[in-house]
């Protein structure tokens, strides 16, 4: 079987279902990180040592960007701060979507803890144009995600990302408002009976204690986040460098470069379109678009990769799914489509 063959191989593995004997199913993460050095050793001998090796260096050099983003999210998690973004749904409807993406762009919280706010925002009548603008940036950037972008990408690419991410929300959410009048997305709520994802009750709800330590049941949950989010940002990233370490060594960079490479808005468009099918998970996705820059891909078409391919990952488009009808679900998916061509486009000009 051909080297690049094996990769992809290896790659969909991440995707199977696997079931220990007891019937409970078992983290295909971990499982692929297992089995991708056997593989090697199998298959490509000449890759074991220079692919564990590089996977090492690679999250030895990222970890301190690791252990200040799990304290971070321990922290915000521990201490309530998921309620301050019940803010941004209050006034008036321009200033909700500001406000509604901005803190989209920069909350910790995952699509899933997301969908009973939201649905209760468009119960109740809270603009869809806000909540529009929340999705669409919510996905892309948190603190966790900067810092690991800023370490192994750059700090530019990370703040040219971030402000995309709010930039999309903004257009996302102008947009809604200025076709609301056509009563094209009236009534846009799905019948909701609850999330379904284990998330439990609104998270959404409460004043932020920021003392953290003075209660007891705080300091448990800040140990349960740190933990939670340190073993799902180290088996993303440990999966994603050894992917890496295989791309850069088998996969020509002039096939990279004459495909994603160069100027012009094919490479951006192509980095769009294949954003949705190639992304594995945020955290994930940054080694690899590393990986192909450095084959040759271009600044541009990695820009809209990670931004077409965040907002239309599995955990975001099934959030809302779960919630609007198909027509608000389709533009959801059309607005992130256009804005990352957009920003794509204006980061291969300034980059």
């Amino acid at each position: 079987m051909p080297a690049r063959q094996h990769i992809i191989a290896v790659i969909k593995m991440a995707d199977l279902p696997i079931h220990d004997p007891t019937g409970r199913k078992l983290d295909k993460a971990w499982l692929t990180i297992l089995l991708i050095p056997l593989l090697i050793a199998l298959f490509l001998p000449k890759a074991f040592v220079p692919t564990l090796t590089f996977t090492a260096e690679a999250f030895l050099g990222t970890a301190p960007f690791i252990i200040f983003a799990i304290l971070a999210i321990a922290y915000l998690k521990a201490t309530g701060a998921e309620s301050t973004l019940a803010k941004a749904f209050v006034g008036r409807e321009i200033r909700m979507i500001f406000l509604a993406a901005l803190f989209g762009g920069i909350s910790p919280f995952c699509s899933c803890e997301v969908i009973p706010f939201i649905a209760a925002l468009l119960a109740v009548g809270a603009p869809l144009s806000a909540v529009m603008a929340f999705w669409l940036s919510s996905p892309l950037m948190d603190p966790a995600m900067f810092l690991i972008t800023s370490g192994t990408l750059g700090f530019d690419f990370a703040i040219a990302k971030t402000i995309s991410a709010i930039g999309l929300g903004l257009m996302g959410g102008f947009t809604i408002k200025a076709l609301m009048p056509t009563g094209v997305f009236a009534d846009p709520l799905k019948n909701f009976a609850g999330s379904g994802c284990g998330c439990g009750a609104n998270p959404f709800t409460g004043k932020p204690h920021w003392a953290f330590w003075t209660e007891a049941n705080r300091r448990e949950t800040f140990g349960r986040e740190a933990l939670s989010n340190a073993l799902f940002l180290s088996k993303w990233l440990i999966l994603a460098y050894m992917i890496e370490a295989l791309m850069i060594r088998y996969i020509p960079a002039e096939w990279v470069a004459s495909t994603l490479g160069g100027d012009g808005l094919q490479p951006i468009f192509l980095g769009a379109l294949l954003g949705a099918p190639a992304y594995l998970n945020g955290y994930a996705a940054v080694p690899l678009i590393a990986g192909l820059l450095e084959q040759g891909m271009a600044q541009g078409a990695a820009m809209s990769f990670v931004l077409a391919g965040g907002v239309s990952s599995i955990p975001a488009a099934v959030a809302v799914w779960a919630l609007v009808k198909p027509r608000v679900f389709f533009t959801y998916l059309g607005l992130a489509f256009v804005g990352s061509l957009i920003a794509g486009s204006v980061w291969q000009t300034i980059a």
